[in-house]
């Protein structure tokens, strides 16, 4: 018979007594996996319709060229707050170009316009919550003569059954972070919970993982 530690034993009796105190279902609460932070959704989500917006925004269908910048891959899951995986989850992604630059006729960057860069994706994840895209390293961009915005990514997921959910997602290792109006608002958790991970590169693409964890739609 394989002999449990008694420190096991000991651990084992005190989640059995927190269960039994509160309950499985508010233990499952108790356990519940912190939603993804919301953000604004800011001024330039695409207004103008466009054929190719596929998972690979650094390649435009009927171009020759690719987006220029640093070639990056973000992967990830959605999951609910209990860990269970979401699929067929809708993600709408829209950013900056690698020159801090948006395809969008009302941003005032004087920055020029990268016209291979397809910018906006809209994709699904897989049965077990999975989501991969292809893009560049957004460019930082000026907002106000002392605000400079950090690379970032934004995010809509929708899923019925499911609150939907605006955010961003930002990259580690950059000084903007710290300097940024809208992350410095975040608690530390939060700041953590938005930021990707660099977890290897293949030859001259990064990648990166980012999760999200959606909150159920209460009745």
């Amino acid at each position: 018979m394989k002999k449990i530690s008694r420190r096991k034993v000991i651990g084992l009796g005190m989640l059995g007594s927190f269960a039994s105190v509160l309950g499985s279902s508010s233990l499952a609460k108790a356990l519940a996996l912190m939603p993804t932070p919301e953000e604004t959704e800011g001024p330039f989500y695409p207004v103008k319709n466009q054929k190719d917006k596929d998972e690979d925004l650094t390649q435009i269908n009927g171009y020759l060229g690719g987006a220029s910048g640093q070639h990056i891959v973000v992967g990830g899951h959605v999951t609910d707050i209990y860990g269970n995986a979401v699929e067929n989850t809708l993600l709408d992604i829209w950013q900056a170009d690698a020159n801090g630059r948006y395809r969008h006729p009302r941003d005032s960057n004087k920055a020029k316009l990268d016209q291979n860069f397809q910018g906006w994706a809209v994709i699904q994840t897989d049965d077990k919550g999975s989501f991969r895209f292809k893009t560049v390293m957004p460019g930082a961009y000026p907002v106000s003569g002392t605000w400079i915005r950090p690379p970032h990514i934004h995010l809509k997921i929708f899923k019925p059954g499911y609150l939907p959910l605006t955010t961003q997602m930002y990259f580690p290792d950059q000084e903007l972070n710290k300097k940024d109006l809208l992350l410095s608002r975040k608690s530390i958790i939060e700041q953590s919970a938005m930021m990707a991970r660099k977890i290897g590169q293949q030859g001259n693409l990064i990648i990166y993982e980012y999760n999200v964890v959606l909150d159920l739609l209460r009745k």
